[in-house]
């Protein structure tokens, strides 16, 4: 790793329907209490259907917080600039100067405006604007939607601008809203599970889909990492199979030149990975992708789980909530588990962890893959 463009996790947060804070969520899924639950909402669906939301003790709290403001916010916003906040507590870095960029994670953002609101205030970079404005912050921010690949590609992003010297601070930022739109968006491919989701299980049928919103604050600075470590992003790459539209590649080898990208720049060998956290989708097609470039890559042995068994699929948010959780894990010397598995339904061997487990490492693998082919896979590090 060269040290001179070590780029450090320095801050985070989550708001989820496991809780408003990272320590919630992480105590929820060490003991393994997931937050996907039968609903019933006749503006989604004339049927009951499994999905995570918020609770409206939640959004109630979001609309009490942010109903006088002086700018005007839609509640993806709120749950943005929350999580942002929650992010920014007691964090000694000015987020007005020159030296720090927003950058926003999302695949939907304001779609449930769409016909309602001015055609300009759905716009991803409106949102993206508002937040900023909200913040004071001085530069253009930056808009990430590459399907569900959004948040880790955002990160990425981060990174590489402050390797470059661009900044010397980066506010990720990821969130999706649970919608009409997007459900019935996957109900029409036939990708809703009808139960609770069981990534890489062999009776699996489908995802569940979620709601979050989470921060990371990358930071090139070495004291402030010092002070509130996460972990560092070592390595990250992105890879497109363009097999689909929305299949993905049926030998996983796009995805595994991504791994093979994060590790290079990581300078970690397959030995050294502790930990996957899955993107595990618990679709028939992902799962079976995934595994086979785990294999691929050498690290399909290595113990893995996926957060969607929890949360569900949080799409723009996915790749930053499950990094959140993979490197408070890496930290506190864990290995979560993950839920709905009992036997194996993918083609080649794979080590999934079904009780929280002690251990001890020092190097994790995140992957996300989505549709269009796209796939991204991060490299973090243990902050020692």
């Amino acid at each position: 790793m060269n040290i001179v463009n070590t780029i450090y996790a320095i801050s985070h947060s989550i708001l989820s329907p496991l809780g408003n804070t990272s320590q919630q969520n992480f105590d929820a899924i060490l003991q393994q209490q997931p937050a996907i639950k039968q609903q019933q909402d006749s503006l989604v669906s004339d049927t009951h259907f499994y999905a995570a939301r918020l609770a409206s003790s939640q959004t109630e709290m979001l609309e009490s917080r942010y109903s006088k403001s002086s700018q005007a916010l839609s509640p993806f916003e709120q749950m943005c600039v929350y999580a942002i906040e929650e992010a920014l507590n007691d964090l000694q870095i000015d987020v007005t100067s020159d030296d720090c960029i927003l950058i926003l994670s999302s695949t939907k953002g304001n779609i449930e405006w769409l016909g309602k609101q001015p055609d300009e205030q759905v716009g991803l970079q409106y949102s993206a604007q508002i937040i900023s404005a909200y913040f004071g912050m001085k530069h253009q921010p930056l808009v990430i939607s590459n399907a569900c690949i959004s948040g880790s590609m955002a990160l990425i992003m981060g990174k590489r601008l402050l390797q470059n010297n661009r900044y010397k601070h980066a506010i990720v930022i990821g969130c999706d809203r649970f919608s009409g739109f997007v459900f019935s968006g996957f109900q029409s491919f036939h990708a809703l599970a009808d139960g609770l989701c069981k990534p890489f299980d062999k009776d699996r049928n489908g995802i569940n889909l979620g709601e979050a919103a989470a921060c990371i604050v990358l930071s090139s600075d070495k004291e402030l990492a010092a002070e509130r470590p996460l972990a560092i992003l070592s390595g990250g790459g992105l890879s497109n199979d363009a097999n689909h539209l929305s299949g993905p590649s049926r030998t996983g080898a796009e995805l595994a030149n991504a791994i093979a990208q994060a590790m290079d720049e990581a300078t970690v060998k397959a030995e050294d990975i502790g930990l996957i956290s899955a993107h595990g989708t618990a679709t028939i097609f992902n799962d079976e992708m995934e595994a086979k470039a785990l294999q691929l890559a050498k690290v399909n042995t290595k113990p893995m789980h996926s957060l969607k068994s929890y949360v569900g699929h949080t799409l723009g948010a996915a790749g930053l909530i499950e990094s959140v959780i993979a490197c408070m894990a890496m930290q506190a010397s864990y290995l979560p588990a993950s839920l709905g598995f009992v036997e194996s339904g993918v083609p080649v061997d794979v080590n999934i962890t079904t009780t929280a487990t002690a251990a001890d490492y020092n190097h994790l693998l995140k992957t996300a893959s989505g549709f269009g082919g796209c796939n991204a896979a991060l490299v973090w590090t243990k902050y020692r």
